[in-house]
């Protein structure tokens, strides 16, 4: 097989141009000097990583076999996870829709209730779950209310800022169609607006309750309710077998989530 040089009778022929050579080994460059100026300005303990292979094949001895004497109790808290992860979905869901109305650039009524709401679509995906837990767990104390509250607040720019972007994505159409007759901006919403982001809004809803599952069970970690309480109390304890049991449990808790979410999407998609 002939070669390209050869085939067009050029053999001055390169991929890249001089300059976009050396544009291209400029960013080689910084990325590597980047990458290494990082690896220099965190402190890496190297005997520890070296080590942790061996410490994991004994941290893994000590967890087999898993001890499932406290499983109902773990169940239990399961399903409160669950309870958490459910409800504060629907909080999230059912709060993000007047956000993402108003930070849709073609429903919002004027530019100060669009940057009204970007600015809480921004403030609610900026801050981590578990720092908002950790912040209304000193509001309300410890329990299932500080963890509801947490996911909710992490889901409301979750849920609302893809939902405005499916609303600035829509056809206007409908809605100008709408709007010669007359309609009141209630009824353009419904029969305009809506149906067109209800797949949209289906598919982040199924999607936000998949991952607040994965969330919620970490939450105890900070006393926020959870399967986290009975797995931080384990590592306290160094009970390791019922922290295998534990994990074991919320490995089966997302896979039975990810089958879930995978049912009401062809269910309802």
């Amino acid at each position: 097989m002939s070669s390209i040089a050869e085939q067009f009778g050029r053999e001055d022929w390169s991929r890249h141009t001089p300059k976009q050579k050396a544009r291209r080994f400029a960013i080689f460059a910084l990325s590597a000097l980047a990458i290494l100026w990082a690896l220099g300005s965190i402190e890496i303990i190297w005997p520890w990583v070296w080590g942790a292979p061996g410490q994991m094949g004994d941290l893994f001895g000590r967890m087999y076999p898993p001890d499932p004497t406290n499983l109902g109790t773990i169940l239990r808290v399961l399903l409160e996870t669950v309870n958490i992860a459910t409800f504060a979905t629907a909080l999230a869901v059912v709060m993000s829709l007047p956000v993402a109305y108003i930070a849709a650039q073609n429903t919002t009524p004027n530019r100060a209730t669009l940057w009204l709401g970007r600015l809480i679509l921004v403030t609610s995906r900026s801050v981590n779950t578990i720092i908002w837990a950790l912040l209304f767990v000193a509001i309300f104390g410890p329990g299932i209310v500080a963890g509801i509250v947490a996911i909710m607040f992490r889901s409301i720019g979750f849920v609302g800022k893809l939902l405005g972007e499916a609303i600035e994505e829509i056809d206007t159409r409908p809605v100008e169609a709408l709007e010669a007759t007359g309609a009141s901006r209630f009824k353009i919403i419904v029969y305009a607006i809506v149906p067109q982001v209800m797949p949209t809004f289906w598919a982040v809803s199924i999607l936000r309750w998949d991952i607040n599952l994965r969330e919620s069970t970490v939450l105890g970690l900070v006393g926020a309710g959870g399967i986290g309480i009975i797995l931080q109390g384990a590592i306290d304890t160094f009970n390791w077998p019922e922290a295998a049991t534990v994990l074991l449990s919320i490995l089966a808790l997302v896979v039975l989530g990810e089958i879930v979410s995978a049912f009401l999407r062809r269910r309802i998609l």
